[in-house]
């Protein structure tokens, strides 16, 4: 009950910070955007464990390294570095999580798929990327291992949460994808509802898996 209660909560501080970016309205969005990921931290934190603790404390550190990512993306262009290393440092958490609780090392083939989407979505970018070329570069290749390894885990246990898990991940490259394909790119009016909508998303179904 306490989950669905704090769900809801986590929907509408979502809707209201969308509503918040639509409008411009700097105020509400470092209100709502933080508050969003506090409530989707405090499922996971309030969570029955269906797996192993490890795995609940390492998707609790990733979750919290994320908000200190949004946190940074809200403040002024240059502290958009601190939040990419913020959302890398995330994504080495989850890929912990999966690794140690039943993922392993996956078979070479299942990286394939990532790597020329990761590859394709580089190619696109690069010529906009300037100076921040090489640290996105890593990044994606951190966020690309992430969702290989849900994927492998999902595939090796067969868990409602695996799955959970893999969906997040996957939801978890939309967003970012979304996310530089606006900031650099080119803007586009309606990418705070695709970018944040597909990133909590993400986090949720993460979350969830626990």
């Amino acid at each position: 009950m306490l989950t669905v209660l704090l769900t809801a909560l986590a929907s509408v501080s979502a809707i209201l910070h969308v509503r918040a970016e639509y409008r411009g309205a700097l105020r509400e969005t470092y209100i709502f955007k933080p508050l969003t990921m506090v409530f989707i931290i405090l499922i996971a934190a309030l969570a029955n464990v269906r797996v192993s603790p490890v795995y609940k404390y390492l998707i609790i550190g990733g979750l919290c390294v994320s908000l200190l990512g949004d946190i940074f993306l809200m403040l002024p262009p240059r502290m958009f570095l601190p939040g990419l290393v913020s959302f890398l440092v995330a994504h080495l958490f989850y890929i912990a999580a999966f690794t140690l609780t039943g993922a392993g090392v996956p078979p070479s083939v299942w990286l394939i798929p990532f790597l020329l989407y990761g590859c394709s979505m580089f190619w696109v970018l690069s010529e906009y990327l300037g100076k921040l070329k090489t640290p996105v570069a890593v990044y994606m290749l951190v966020i690309l291992l992430m969702g290989s390894q849900a994927l492998n885990r999902w595939l090796r246990t067969g868990q409602l949460g695996s799955g959970s898990a893999f969906l997040g991940a996957l939801l978890f490259i939309a967003s970012d994808s979304l996310l530089a394909v606006n900031r650099f790119k080119g803007k586009s009016h309606h990418a705070p509802l695709y970018v944040m909508s597909t990133y909590y998303s993400a986090q949720w179904f993460i979350t969830h898996s626990i």
